[in-house]
């Protein structure tokens, strides 16, 4: 569980992030939701101890991050995908980081077949593709097979096989009881991916509540009929019985 109180982030004059609180709870995926600047990322960071907050506390599992003595088995956490050695393959990447923890080189190829890198482990991740790279970043984060996992924007770049995978293995990482935190800029890929829809605007959250209910809260509908009879028109909606015309809509 993921809980977050207060947080706040000022860079200079700027307010990032303006007093956020949520509770990301196992067993869901829940979609951190908001356009480009709404402070999705810098919460994210601030979750694991790469930005400190001016104000305000966040805990995974009960503590704070960086209390955390072995943090690959607890948090696994895609933020920056090109944050690798260009230099060494994407195996070899794996394995250095693995190394860390005394995570044996089996799980390296466990995740290595799991993100489908099998065919393009011993290249360097320097020469991969934005789609590749985003493999390689969620192969990382489930390297210790974690408890908790936060992926920020983790279907970019990716095919429509990848993003299909994606959205497929965090509802069944959701399923085994983790808890299981994801950013997106797209309501389209929230609506598909998410159980539960955390919303942020210039630093604030907007909505917290499941899927469903947002959607049922922000869907209209309505019909524009344009026609040269409008007295006819009116005259001919005024018959209708508004409580047929509920029964027929339902």
């Amino acid at each position: 569980m993921i809980v977050a109180e207060n947080l706040t982030k000022r860079y200079g004059s700027t307010t990032a992030v303006d007093g956020v609180s949520f509770t990301v709870r196992p067993g869901l995926v829940t979609g951190f939701l908001g356009p480009n600047g709404a402070g999705k990322s810098t919460t994210m960071r601030m979750i694991v101890g790469l930005d400190a907050p001016n104000d305000g506390s966040v805990t995974v599992g009960g503590q704070r991050y960086a209390q955390s003595r072995t943090p690959l088995t607890e948090v696994g956490v895609l933020l920056d995908a090109k944050a690798v050695h260009t230099g060494r393959s994407a195996r070899a990447h794996l394995r250095a980081m693995a190394a860390t923890h005394g995570i044996p080189n089996s799980r390296v190829d466990e995740v290595i077949a799991l993100t489908g890198l099998e065919a393009v482990a011993r290249k360097r991740a320097g020469k991969f593709s934005l789609g590749m790279g985003q493999r390689l970043g969620i192969a990382a984060a489930l390297l210790g097979d974690p408890s908790t996992l936060i992926l920020d924007e983790p279907v970019n770049g990716l095919d429509p096989e990848g993003v299909r995978w994606v959205r497929e293995f965090v509802r069944h990482l959701a399923r085994e009881g983790r808890t299981v935190l994801l950013s997106s800029h797209l309501m389209s890929e929230m609506a598909q991916t998410a159980d539960h829809v955390i919303v942020l605007g210039c630093g604030r959250v907007l909505a917290d509540a499941p899927l469903g209910e947002l959607v049922a809260a922000w869907t209209a509908n309505e019909v524009l009929v344009r026609t040269p009879r409008p007295a006819d028109l009116a005259a001919a909606l005024a018959t209708i019985d508004p409580a047929r015309a509920g029964d027929a809509g339902g």
